[in-house]
Formats: structure tokens, C-alpha cells, sequence
């Protein structure tokens, strides 16, 4: 494997092993010579040449890694971890409490999948391996685990010689924060945005403002738009209209936090009645668990969810809400027919127990497919997105007549007015700012409007380059 070199030791660096000009595989290696610490661990998905990176050698040796430091738990900035651990790490990996919670989920649930998908195309022989091989297994994962050391938001603590670190919340999803390295002896400061989430959302508290950085790595995944206002409305209508045709709504849905704000509007709608009382099915053990969760962090809480928590109310729960758990319930599901509603993962359509819902009843056009978050390219999601009219699954083309909606307000990201938002916090303009976890556009277009309204030094980061850095 690859061993750091003298240069590396000797001057502070910063190299971009993922999520520069993509989303996905967010890894960024800060370097100097009292140490060397990584900041997100994130698997690549989407597009084969990308997710084809998660089989190659490291960029870096695993072994030399002081530490670990994770914004959140959402894969594609925890998902490579067992990977990590497997090729010789062993260091400690800081993150919040929350997210430690939510890794004993997310990440047996990864290798599940990769397992399940594994032998599926061995039975099957559509696979162009013999045998098909899980990129990690739950075995891998379990050794993730004792490594994990959870941190209070706001308090400092030392990562590294020389170097301490601050968690701060970025109202994304459970536990998800933004990251600062500060070097003691100099005072300087690096601050990694994570994920940014929004503003006056159900249940999350609104992002920490920072105010000051020398470096700062601030994310892009909607840099170059604004997010509709009347999420609300557009869901409503959905779910009425849907059910006004006989059919079913299904949502491909992220376990971790998507699951729980839709559930949350739901039931916001169903008590205003604005849409007819549906049964929802809810069709993830993962999001089940996660739900779960979320009661049982109070830290992360705003005060709707704070309040609703002390009145003894379930804050995540519609009022004919059906968890199903089991294979068995959810082979059973697909005999239902009629209005209601199917909550599944994944996300993105990439695995999960949403395919086999989307190959009964995507050719139905009484029923919708509700995209209610980020599609990555090379995605199932991103070509029903972009219309698609066959879908691939399990070896078989499926038609595509289902209406197929988009609901963009939803999204746990911040947008580009509400990035401008978390930046106003700063007391003076950071010496310089990369944009990463951006697709090429949005990255060019943020790093443009930071630019012209801030006037700062600001660049899209580059994959796989270090650059020095002020320490």
C-alpha cells in the first residue's frame, strides 16, 4: 500500500480521495507533520467507473491514519469504513453520539445488501464475476465498532498531536455535524462543513453557524439551485391524486432522516385532513430502527419534536401506520392492492426491498413513484428521473408506466441560499474555500456565487490533488 512520504509529514496537506467534483466516496486527508487524520470515510456510488473505486487499492495506507473523523453516518461518508478497518486501520474514529447509534445500523445493513445482491446473481448467473463476491461482509463490519468513540457536540478534544477537534450541528440528519481541526500552536483553523442541512425543518435543530476558518471545505450538492417552497402541497397532491386513481404511492426513501420527516408531514396532512386516511407501510427494518432513534436523542431535537416528545405524543407515527419488518411481510405487501402508501429503501433504487415493490407495480400506471430525494448518477433513481421507460432490476427490464414525481422540497440539504446562510456566520473570509460533494455544475456554480457576492477565494476541489495548507 501507499506510505506517506517525507514531503507529506513535513508540510500541512490536504488531498481529496472523494466527493470532489462528485457526491459520493467523501474522503478528505489532512496531513502534517504531527499527524494524519481523515475526514469522512464515504463509500462511491452511482456511476460503475466510480463504484468500481471501491474495489481498488487505497489512495493512502490505512495503517498510517492517526484517526477518523465523521460528519455523519449517511454511506457515502461512513460506508467504507469496514473496508478501511479491514486493510489495517485501527486507530479511533470520532464522530457524535448520534451517528455512532446510527453506524450499528447503516453499516450491518450495507453489507447485508452487498451479501444478499452477491448470492442473488450467483443463483442467478447474471453476473459477470464467478462467484460474485460482497464488497465487505457483516463480519468486516462488527470489527468497525470498538473503534468508535462519540463526542458531545461543542466540545473540544484533541484528535491528533497538535490537533483539536469540534463537532458542531449541521442539522442534516441524526448526529450530523460539521467538523473543525484547530492546530494549537498556531491557531489556525480548518472547518468542514459536512452536510449542511436547513432551516426551520421538523424535528432536527437548525444548522451551528461557524465563525471563522483558514480553510474551509463547504458542500455543494445543491449549489446551483433553490428548493421549492410548497413540498407540503406537491405531497398532498400526490398522495390524493393517487389514491383518487386506485393506486399506490411509492417512495424510495433514505432510512435516515427522509423516512422520518415524511412520516412527520404525513401525519401533519392527515391531521389537517388534506389527504384521505391511507394506510402507510413502512417497509424498512432499517428505518424502523432508525426511527427509534431519533426519540432517543434530545440533543438533536428542535422544539416541535422536543414538545411533542414531552406531551407523551409519537412524533413519527401516521395514524394507519404498519411497520413490516419481516421478509414475510414484505412478500405480503405485494399481494395488497388499493390506495396506500409504500415507504422503502433505498434512496436511490440501488438495492433494497424497494425493487421488489418497483418490479410488481412499476408497470401500473394507476400507481406513482414519489422521488423525494438526491439521485446520483447512474442510479435506478437517476434514470426514472430522467425518464427513463425501462428499468432495470434483477436481470429483467421492467416498463416504466407508472407516474413517475419529484419532490425537491423535502431534501435534507441545504440549498444555495440556505449555504450563503450557514457562510454569513463567518467574521471574516476564510483564506481559502473548496467546494466538494458536488456534482460539476453545481460545484462550478457555488464556487462562482461565493465569489461574486462574498468575494472570497473559493475553488471546486480537485479529486485525488493536495494542496498546502496555512497550519
Amino acid at each position: 500500500m501507499p506510505t506517506p512520504s517525507t514531503t507529506d509529514r513535513q508540510t500541512p496537506t490536504l488531498t481529496f480521495y472523494g466527493a470532489a467534483g462528485t457526491v459520493t466516496g467523501s474522503k478528505h486527508l489532512v496531513a502534517w507533520e504531527g499527524g494524519r487524520v481523515l475526514l469522512d470515510c464515504g463509500l462511491f456510488q452511482g456511476l460503475k467507473e466510480l463504484r468500481l473505486r471501491n474495489w481498488a487499492e487505497s489512495p493512502f495506507d490505512p495503517r498510517s491514519l492517526d484517526a477518523v473523523v465523521l460528519s455523519h453516518a449517511h454511506l457515502d461518508h461512513s460506508g467504507y469504513l469496514p473496508l478501511l478497518v479491514k486493510r489495517g486501520f485501527r486507530g479511533p474514529i470520532y464522530c457524535t453520539a448520534g451517528t455512532a447509534d446510527l453506524l450499528r445500523v447503516l453499516l450491518p445493513d450495507s453489507a447485508h445488501l452487498m451479501e444478499e445482491e452477491a448470492n442473488y446473481a450467483n443463483r442467478h448467473g447474471y453476473s459477470k464475476h464467478h462467484p460474485a463476491l460482497p464488497l465487505y461482509t457483516r463480519e468486516d463490519v462488527e470489527q468497525v465498532f470498538p473503534l468508535l468513540q462519540p463526542q458531545p457536540y461543542e466540545r473540544s478534544f484533541e484528535v491528533a498531536r497538535e490537533v483539536r477537534t469540534t463537532l458542531r450541528r449541521a442539522g442534516h440528519i441524526l448526529g450530523s455535524a460539521s467538523v473543525e481541526l484547530l492546530w494549537t500552536a498556531s491557531g489556525r483553523r480548518l472547518v468542514f462543513s459536512g452536510d449542511l442541512g436547513r432551516w426551520g425543518r421538523p424535528i432536527l435543530r437548525d444548522p451551528d453557524l461557524v465563525s471563522e476558518a483558514d480553510v474551509l471545505l463547504i458542500e455543494s450538492t445543491y449549489g446551483d439551485r433553490l428548493h421549492a417552497a410548497n413540498a407540503r402541497a406537491h405531497l398532498a397532491r400526490v398522495i390524493s391524486e393517487t389514491a383518487h386513481r386506485g393506486g399506490a404511492v411509492l417512495i424510495p426513501a433514505f432510512a435516515v432522516g427522509r423516512v422520518q420527516e415524511l412520516i412527520w408531514t404525513i401525519r401533519q396532512l392527515e391531521d389537517a385532513r388534506e389527504v384521505p386516511l391511507l394506510s402507510v407501510y413502512l417497509d424498512s427494518p432499517m428505518a424502523i430502527d432508525v426511527s427509534e432513534m431519533y426519540c432517543r436523542h434530545s440533543d438533536d431535537y428542535n422544539e416541535g419534536m422536543a414538545q411533542a416528545m414531552r406531551d407523551g405524543r409519537c412524533p413519527l407515527c401516521c395514524r394507519q401506520y404498519h411497520l413490516m419488518r419481516t421478509v414475510e411481510q414484505s412478500k405480503w405487501l405485494n399481494s395488497r392492492t388499493g390506495p396506500m402508501v409504500i415507504i422503502a429503501g433505498s434512496g436511490m433504487m440501488t438495492g433494497g426491498r424497494i425493487l421488489h415493490h418497483l418490479r410488481q407495480r412499476l408497470s401500473d400506471p394507476r400507481n406513482t413513484v414519489l422521488l423525494v430525494g438526491y439521485q446520483a448518477p447512474g442510479t435506478r433513481g437517476r434514470s426514472l428521473l430522467d425518464g427513463t421507460p425501462r428499468l432495470r432490476m434483477y436481470g429483467q427490464d421492467v416498463p416504466v408506466r407508472a407516474t413517475v414525481e419529484v419532490i425537491d422540497g423535502l431534501s435534507a440539504h441545504a440549498d444555495q441560499a440556505e449555504i450563503l446562510r450557514w457562510l454569513s456566520g463567518f467574521r471574516r473570509a476564510p483564506a481559502k474555500t473548496y467546494i466538494v460533494h458536488g456534482e460539476d455544475g453545481p460545484a462550478r456554480t457555488l464556487a462562482a456565487v461565493i465569489q461574486e457576492r462574498l468575494g472570497w477565494a473559493a475553488e471546486v476541489a480537485r479529486d485525488g490533488v493536495d494542496v498546502s495548507l496555512p497550519c
